[in-house]
């Protein structure tokens, strides 16, 4: 997983996953990347950043379930503020978290405050699959590129290395294992 340079095969796999062929008429473009940058203070990892820049920023064709969103748009069901958003603060988690299932988040005040740092800081939401089940990407923070399911109940890192799936991590990693699945495609 490398952050920093995009992998031309990998950027080769996402065209084709998300089925874009428009000559880079719904991409962002590197001006608007970097304005995004720079106004939030980040840069996005590769090959997100190249994908957004000059493929496509947004789809209805691949993940998850309810589409790609834009790099700057939050799902219509999203129940928190957009101004609490802060994508320079580092991603608070580094190890899966079931809050539902943590003994001392019902007692602990500071685990609000946690919550909303899981929410808020150092992602970009990559798209829901209904339910409140929201899928970030991680841009700041020792998880810097790495893909997490966030729900109403927990967090969790996509990955093998993670041991919840057997696909490679990072935006690559998980838009590879949705193709392969083509959950999207299944009605018919």
């Amino acid at each position: 997983m490398n952050l920093d340079h995009a992998d031309p095969a990998e950027l080769a796999a996402l065209r084709a996953a998300f089925d874009v062929d428009d000559g880079g008429e719904s991409a962002l473009g590197w001006e608007a990347v970097r304005a995004f940058e720079a106004a939030h203070g980040i840069v996005l990892p590769e090959p997100y950043r190249t994908f957004v820049a000059e493929i496509t920023d947004g789809s209805y064709s691949g993940p998850p379930e309810y589409g790609l969103l834009s790099v700057a748009e939050l799902p219509s069901d999203w129940d928190g503020d957009v101004e609490e958003r802060v994508l320079n603060e580092p991603f608070p988690l580094t190890a899966a978290w079931l809050w539902e299932e943590d003994p001392d988040a019902a007692a602990d005040a500071a685990v609000d405050d946690r919550l909303e740092q899981v929410y808020n800081h150092g992602s970009i939401v990559l798209g829901t699959d209904g339910c409140a089940m929201y899928w970030h990407l991680v841009v700041t923070g020792p998880h810097r590129g790495h893909v997490w399911l966030i729900s109403d109940v927990g967090a969790a890192p996509f990955g093998q290395r993670f041991g919840y799936t057997t696909a490679e991590p990072g935006f690559a990693g998980w838009v590879r294992h949705w193709a392969a699945n083509k959950p999207w495609h299944d009605a018919a």
